[in-house]
């Protein structure tokens, strides 16, 4: 299945499903998938710059478009955070790359996390659902031999649901593996 088809397969299968499910008037009420974001934090980072660089490096290749290092919006003293100091990095996909990163999460990459039973189906109230992961080598265009440090990520699908119900039906009918 190649992206062009995940997006053929939301209008030609997902969008009849949910206008019978949800009893819907018209195609626009359907829910979309509006946006995946890929945020990693990096509290480490304040101590090794150099880990900013290769989380973005690693970013980059597992979304397929360049990572942006985040910043903070305060001085934080206990955890010796300055005001700028890069601490994150995170990268938003839309249209076609977001298509291709969600058909290789499901295909591909939750498939190879170890005794993988499922995601929890724990929606944040508006349908949209953050995804946590606690390794990038789960991606298979991660090197890991070149690993130093194990990073884990939150994924966001950012959805134009208005309930989880919605969200939910939205996110399931694409495949993503949800514990039953």
């Amino acid at each position: 299945m190649n992206t062009a088809s995940l997006k053929q397969d939301y209008q030609e299968r997902i969008v009849p499903i949910l206008m019978k499910e949800f009893n819907y008037t018209t195609v626009m009420q359907c829910p979309k998938l509006q946006k995946i974001v890929l945020n990693q934090g990096l509290g480490e980072a304040v101590a090794d710059k150099k880990i900013i660089d290769v989380a973005q490096q690693e970013m980059t290749l597992i979304a397929g478009q360049k990572a942006v290092a985040t910043v903070s919006k305060k001085d934080i003293a206990n955890f010796k955070v300055r005001k700028k100091m890069p601490i994150g990095v995170r990268v938003t996909l839309r249209g076609e790359r977001m298509y291709e990163f969600l058909e290789r999460l499901v295909r591909v990459a939750l498939p190879r996390i170890r005794d993988f039973k499922g995601i929890n189906n724990k929606m944040d109230g508006r349908g949209n659902y953050t995804l946590g992961i606690n390794e990038q080598i789960i991606f298979p265009e991660i090197n890991i031999d070149n690993i130093t440090k194990l990073l884990g990520m939150n994924i966001t699908f950012v959805t134009t649901a208005n309930t989880d119900e919605e969200g939910f039906a939205l996110l399931r009918e694409f495949g993503l593996p949800f514990k039953k």
